[in-house]
């Protein structure tokens, strides 16, 4: 069997958003793994590019910040083909399913990839797999990981979980709502008994949002990679759920009183 340094390679594309802990966290994951590991920063690239776009807008228009944000993610992955077409390498997605249900990538960006390896894990998951490591290997680079609330670092202090809800609740809402076909207000009934601690209002909140999301991003994860299937509940269009990549989302809204 070869070994890791003789097939995989890491590459790090920071910008201006990106913390040291994360630097040291991929390259230390890089260490632990014995693999070359390359950083290259996207910051000039991504001023150019911003700049560029401004000159396609007309008056009064501007480049948002989810545009800023995008902007990265898409010169990561161009990068990432230059490099799989130039090395005859395969380009890896990274991306969870909790990320991919809720439509949380970037199309053109992170949603890149010749194959996707953990598409089909949640990101609980995730991170009970990311603990389990590193109770067995010892592996720093996970510490270091997990030492950091998760996050895009498109935008100053972004949190994942602040952007979308905690993960244990966004993977209970893909379970109940894609897994058992529950509508918004069902899933809320179950969450109310799984978080009693949250206020009703707040899972509420969260299982209403988590239904418009997932609605929403449907044409994005059709887009996707292929994926390896591990689970019982797959985003894969091919074997899994069949959906409208277009519908209306007033269903979801609660019945006027």
């Amino acid at each position: 069997m070869p070994k890791a340094r003789e097939v995989l390679r890491a590459f790090f594309m920071p910008s201006r958003y990106s913390s040291g802990e994360t630097k040291a966290a991929a390259a230390q994951a890089a260490a632990d793994l014995d693999v070359p590991f390359v950083e290259l920063s996207v910051d000039a690239a991504f001023q150019s590019e911003v700049a560029e776009i401004a000159k396609m807008l007309q008056p009064g228009e501007t480049v948002t910040a989810t545009t800023k944000q995008n902007v990265q993610a898409r010169l990561r992955a161009e990068r990432m083909w230059s490099w799989a077409n130039s090395a005859g390498g395969l380009f890896l997605q990274t991306s969870n399913m909790s990320e991919k249900a809720v439509g949380y990538t970037t199309i053109g960006g992170d949603m890149e990839g010749a194959l996707s390896v953990i598409a089909n894990v949640p990101k609980t998951v995730v991170n009970y797999l990311l603990d389990y490591l590193l109770e067995t290997t010892g592996w720093q680079g996970i510490a270091l990981t997990l030492k950091k609330p998760a996050s895009a670092e498109l935008a100053d202090d972004q949190e994942d979980e602040k952007d979308l809800m905690p993960f244990p609740v966004l993977d209970a809402c893909f379970a109940l709502y894609a897994g058992e076909k529950m509508s918004p207000a069902e899933v809320s009934s179950v969450l109310y008994t799984m978080f009693p601690e949250t206020p009703k209002a707040t899972i509420d909140g969260w299982a209403a949002r988590f239904g418009r999301l997932f609605t929403m991003s449907i044409y994005k994860w059709v887009q996707t990679p292929l994926c390896l299937h591990v689970g019982n509940l797959d985003l894969d269009r091919e074997r899994a759920l069949q959906l409208p990549v277009v519908q209306k989302t007033e269903w979801h809204e609660p019945p006027a009183k």
